[in-house]
């Protein structure tokens, strides 16, 4: 089927269906089913129906109308992933506005602005700290007219008329007519803006990429083709929904294709804890997540005290490997091997997985940066067929993924159905369809420069495809690293093989018009310890294991380990261990742990500098 066809078909199964009409199916069909479930909030665990959470939004978005919140207005929301976000969300929806989600992480200076340029009519904060985030724009924005706060502590000696704490606002919506919230949803249509995310650049003010409700249906529909999902699914939400993965998978992916129970983890520290506790079946991570995951399995492998034990772990995961491997395109898992890949599954896999809580998993993805190749090994060697997903804000999430008919490791997999990719001849990774941003709000200089005028987006990643059409990014276009001997190196693939150390937690290989390769490292704050104290290594906190010398030997280690994989262009000459790790709140990294090079190059100048000294 060419992508004409693909695009019709796919039109017809979705019917120019809205977000709020996918909404509207599940609440009919699966209305006293879970939808969405918290924890850890003022007042504890807590579970909406599919019913319950529609019900809310009506109230929410009635309360929103009376306050004079306009169809076609926007409607910012700073929060974590806690059911208030999603209801207002939906709230904003049904009132005929357009929601926001707005990174938590964002500097008063941004948020302002954002609140500017966007010209919100309501505002949500979840935290006293967000307030103070957003108390200069409140001053300076006139557009906006109500201020929710969804925490107990938001507006404690905040003095604003348009303020209102969450309940007051629900309990006021509830006595409200619902003529004109019935009145605007049914005038939302398909080319309508179903959310605007501002993107969290490390240069330059953040921009607003709008999509429509076509662009987010056809991507649920071209998405649940590719990966299989099915109703009755147990998913988990951690990562911001200012992000567009978590926005997809956990808030349009569920309405549209019906009876999904979502966990809200609203702090990504307690995933382990709340993965052992809700067990999914779809887990979705962005590579720093799968890292974790395998840098601290590998530290609890490698304590194992019986050599027995452990080596049947290490043949048990080998067959995992073999496994998963046989199920990539273009090969045959034969009998023989399922028959001992079952065996081992029973006997070592399943109970391991059942610790990590991922022994009901059925379907496993990665996307934000491509999965490094010996991460997704080792998943492997688990059994696991992490499914790696390419795209961008600007397509709506997924313009390619791997699936369980479509599987290549190493690979982002193909493109979804009706969508189109090529390689222009810099390498640069094009893509077209139905998913694509019509183009940033407000912002037509950033519309013409990302899209041209055949339509193509132009993604700014470095890729290669295959005769079989499996696309592999290579580098970001403005991160390849050019050193002075004019040699091109890739600074990602750099960092993946240092980070293979259980020790490492974050590298950063720089070499910009320099003579060779240097790495700025930083200690696993989690894995390192653990490590160190099954050593005997006597230390204080971080700053000092980074100083140890046993450390610093191990550190060295994993530098040799990588330059005995790498080109000499690409080997690092010299490194240095920082004593702290590197977080969202530190500056170092993007909400959704992905490192921001400009910020590490301008705040650890006289490290690189010092490096080569």
């Amino acid at each position: 089927m060419d992508v004409a066809d693909e695009r019709r078909e796919i039109a017809q199964a979705v019917g120019g269906r809205t977000v709020l009409d996918s909404m509207a199916r599940s609440v009919a069909a699966f209305g006293d089913h879970p939808a969405y479930s918290d924890r850890a909030f003022e007042t504890g665990p807590r579970t909406l129906t599919w019913a319950q959470l529609h019900e809310a939004g009506v109230q929410v978005a009635a309360a929103l109308v009376a306050r004079g919140v306009e169809a076609g207005s926007t409607v910012a929301i700073m929060a974590g992933n806690r059911v208030e976000h999603v209801v207002a969300d939906h709230a904003a929806l049904l009132a005929g506005a357009v929601p926001m989600s707005i990174y938590t992480t964002f500097a008063p200076e941004q948020v302002s602005y954002i609140a500017g340029h966007a010209e919100p009519q309501a505002v949500f904060l979840e935290s006293a700290d967000h307030l103070d985030r957003w108390r200069p724009a409140l001053t300076e924005v006139p557009s906006i007219k109500v201020v929710v706060g969804l925490g107990e502590a938001v507006g404690d000696g905040y003095d604003d008329e348009r303020f209102v704490t969450w309940d007051d606002l629900v309990a006021d919506g509830a006595t409200r007519p619902r003529d004109e919230v019935d009145a605007r949803a049914a005038a939302v249509r398909p080319e309508d803006p179903a959310t605007i995310l501002y993107t969290s650049g490390t240069t330059g003010d953040p921009k607003g990429v709008v999509l429509t409700h076509a662009n987010v249906v056809y991507e649920c529909e071209s998405t649940l083709r590719r990966n299989g999902a099915q109703p009755d699914n147990v998913t988990m939400s951690y990562l911001p929904y200012a992000h567009i993965a978590e926005r997809v998978l956990s808030m349009y992916l569920p309405p549209h294709v019906g009876d999904w129970h979502v966990h809200l983890v609203a702090d990504p520290t307690l995933l382990v804890p709340a993965l052992v506790e809700v067990r999914p079946i779809q887990f979705f991570g962005v590579p720093r997540v799968w890292e974790k995951i395998r840098a601290g399995l590998s530290a609890m492998l490698a304590q194992e005290p019986d050599e027995g034990r452990r080596a049947a772990i290490e043949g048990a995961m080998t067959v995992g490997t073999e496994y998963v491997e046989s199920l990539q395109a273009g090969r045959t898992t034969t009998p023989e091997l399922a028959q001992r890949y079952d065996a081992a599954s029973a006997a070592v896999i399943t109970p391991i997985k059942a610790r990590l809580g991922l022994d009901r998993v059925t379907w496993a993805g990665c996307a934000s940066a491509p999965m490094p190749l010996e991460v997704a090994r080792f998943f492997a060697g688990l059994g696991l067929a992490v499914y790696d997903i390419y795209g961008m804000t600007e397509t709506c999430g997924a313009a390619s993924a791997c699936g369980p008919e479509l599987f290549r490791l190493g690979t982002v997999g193909t493109a979804l159905p009706g969508v189109e990719l090529r390689i222009a001849d810099d390498g640069e990774v094009l893509i077209r369809g139905p998913i694509t941003t019509p183009g940033y709000h407000r912002r037509s200089d950033a519309t013409d420069a990302l899209l041209d005028e055949d339509g193509w987006v132009h993604s700014g990643d470095i890729g290669a495809m295959d005769d079989d059409g499996y696309l592999a990014i290579v580098e970001r276009k403005k991160e390849l690293i050019i050193t002075s001997a004019g040699k091109n190196v890739a600074p990602s693939n750099i960092e993946s093989l240092l980070k293979e150390s259980p020790i490492i937690g974050h590298a950063l290989a720089y070499g910009d018009n320099r003579p060779y390769v240097v790495a700025v490292l930083t200690l696993d704050g989690e894995v390192a310890p653990v490590l160190a104290k099954a050593r005997g290594i006597a230390f204080t906190d971080l700053a000092d294991l980074a100083a140890k010398p046993e450390i610093l030997e191990l550190a060295q280690a994993a530098v040799d380990a990588a330059n005995a994989r790498l080109s000499r262009p690409e080997q690092v000459k010299s490194f240095e261990l920082l004593p702290a790790e590197w977080t969202a709140e530190s500056e170092e990294l993007t909400p959704t742990l992905k490192l921001k090079r400009r910020i590490v190059h301008t705040k650890y100048a006289d490290v690189i500098d010092r490096l080569y000294g």
